[in-house]
C-alpha cells in the first residue's frame, strides 16, 4: 500500500537512530532528502542502499504533484532532514498536506528533535510551551518580539550562531535582563553545552565565547517571571 513514512534522523550523535527508521529506510520504494549529499553518509553508514531523491525548500513546491502521483500508484516514500524530525522548521509540511488532501496515508517515526532535549535540559516549566522556531529575520521581527513579550509560556527558538548575540541582546530589550533563558548547543554531540542563566548574564558569556554549532534557545515566559518575583517578595517579607 502507497504510504508516506516521516523519518527523523540524529541531530548529532548516530546512535540515537532508531531500528524502526533504519527498516523503514531500507523498505521503501524511495527516499526523499533535504540534502543527498550528507543524509548520502548517513545512509552508507546503516547500510541503506535505498534511491534517494533531493527535496527541500527550494523545490518541495515543484516536486510535491509527481511525488502524489507515485505514492496514489502505489510506492512507499520516506522523508528525511539532514538532521531530526522532518516538517519542524525543515521541508515536509507541502507533501504531508498534500497526502492528508489526497487520502494518501502519512506515518510519522517518533525520534530526535532538537527542541524536546533542550526544553528538558533548561529547567523551566515545561507543562506548557510554544515553539517558534526561527523568528524572521528583518520584517515582522518587532512585532513577533512585542507578541512574545506578552507570552506566558515557555518559549523555545531556533537561532543561528551568527544571530545569538544580536538575539540575546534583543531579550532584554523586549522581555527585560532578568528573563530566564537556556541555551542548548551542539546537542547529543560531544561539546553538548547549556548556558543558564538571566538574559543579560548569558549574553555576557556569549559575548566572551563565540557561539558555535546548532543552537536552541528556551525563554522563560513573562507569568513565570512575575512569580518568581513574588515568591522573592514573601522570602524577603519574611
Amino acid at each position: 500500500m502507497s504510504k508516506l513514512y516521516i523519518v527523523p534522523t540524529p541531530i548529532g550523535n548516530l546512535e540515537d537512530m532508531t531500528f524502526r527508521a533504519i527498516r523503514i529506510l531500507k523498505e521503501v520504494d524511495l527516499i526523499l532528502a533535504e540534502d543527498t549529499r550528507t543524509s548520502g553518509k548517513l545512509l552508507k553508514h546503516f547500510e541503506i542502499g535505498t534511491h534517494m531523491h533531493s527535496h527541500h525548500m527550494h523545490n518541495e513546491h515543484k516536486t510535491t504533484e509527481n511525488l502524489i502521483a507515485r505514492l496514489k500508484a502505489g510506492e512507499t516514500i520516506a522523508l528525511i532532514s539532514d538532521a531530526g524530525t522532518p516538517a519542524i522548521s525543515d521541508p515536509g509540511f507541502l507533501l504531508t498536506r498534500a497526502c492528508v488532501e489526497n487520502k494518501i496515508e502519512v506515518e510519522c517515526l517518533p525520534g530526535a528533535t532538537a527542541f524536546v532535549p533542550a526544553l528538558v535540559n533548561s529547567g523551566l516549566p515545561n507543562e506548557k510551551f510554544v515553539f517558534e522556531g526561527f523568528l524572521p529575520d528583518k520584517k515582522g521581527r518587532q512585532t513577533r518580539f512585542l507578541a512574545l513579550a506578552e507570552e506566558t509560556r515557555t518559549m523555545i527558538l531556533y537561532v543561528s550562531p551568527h544571530k545569538l548575540v544580536k538575539t540575546l541582546a534583543e531579550f532584554i530589550q523586549y522581555f527585560g535582563e532578568d528573563r530566564q533563558v537556556c541555551v542548548s548547543r551542539e546537542l547529543s554531540k560531544m561539546h553538548e553545552e547549556n548556558v543558564r542563566g538571566t538574559a543579560k548574564e548569558v549574553l555576557t558569556h556569549f559575548e566572551k565565547t563565540a557561539p558555535r554549532g546548532e543552537i536552541v534557545v528556551v525563554v522563560a515566559g513573562k507569568t513565570i517571571e512575575k512569580e518568581a518575583k513574588k515568591s522573592k517578595y514573601s522570602k524577603d517579607d519574611n
